[in-house]
């Protein structure tokens, strides 16, 4: 069933990522989370020859609207949204400047795909499930752009991870919000202020 759906999803540009209906109590069973998780899998999977294809960005920008996430592109001041409108063009032309993953099913998987680009300046992780201290910890591929970063409501992230973004150097702003599983919170905003003092650092609501 499983393959089936997902076959389909594929071919028809439709990705129901974590859109479980609230009319059907059977869409929380065990059974239906794995399948969701299972389809977030397949969604995040970096496809090399893709990027070979289209390129980086253009490949990125596919993976994200995907898992529910937006982008906006350098120089276009429009969020994108959808994937069937994604715009087309010489892999060159559009790079991506934005993400916001807010309620998204990205996953650590899937952040492999930064390792390619080269303008990302904002990246906003709020209420991300999927989201762990391995994602937190793969920023890092965007540390040579990376000014902006949000880190919100994701439970699955720790001490261990926050405190991988201190090689973030060019970190200008930094909100960490409603996150459960940081312990020590005062050690490790501490720890992030003192690895990066040129950051303005809004944890209070850690």
């Amino acid at each position: 069933m499983a393959a089936v759906l997902t076959s389909a999803c594929v071919r028809n540009k439709v990705f129901p990522v974590l859109l479980l209906s609230n009319t059907s109590t059977r869409l929380h069973t065990a059974p239906t989370r794995l399948l969701w998780g299972w389809l977030n899998t397949v969604f995040n999977k970096v496809d090399d020859k893709r990027i070979e294809q289209v390129g980086p960005d253009r490949a990125a920008a596919e993976w994200l609207l995907r898992c529910g996430a937006h982008l906006r592109f350098k120089d276009r001041p429009s969020w994108q949204r959808d994937y069937n409108t994604l715009p087309t063009g010489p892999p060159q032309k559009f790079k991506i400047e934005e993400i916001d993953a807010t309620d998204s099913g990205v996953m650590h998987i899937g952040f492999e795909h930064f390792k390619h680009l080269k303008h990302v300046k904002s990246v906003t992780l709020n209420r991300c499930m999927y989201i762990t201290d391995e994602c937190i910890g793969k920023l890092n591929l965007l540390a040579g752009t990376l000014q902006h970063l949000e880190v919100s409501s994701c439970g699955n992230v720790t001490d261990k991870g926050l405190m991988q973004l201190k090689d973030l150097s060019l970190l200008e702003t930094l909100r960490l919000f409603d996150l459960p599983a940081v312990k020590d919170k005062t050690g490790t905003v501490h720890l992030l202020e003192h690895a990066l003092p040129n950051c303005k650092i809004d944890a209070e609501g850690i």
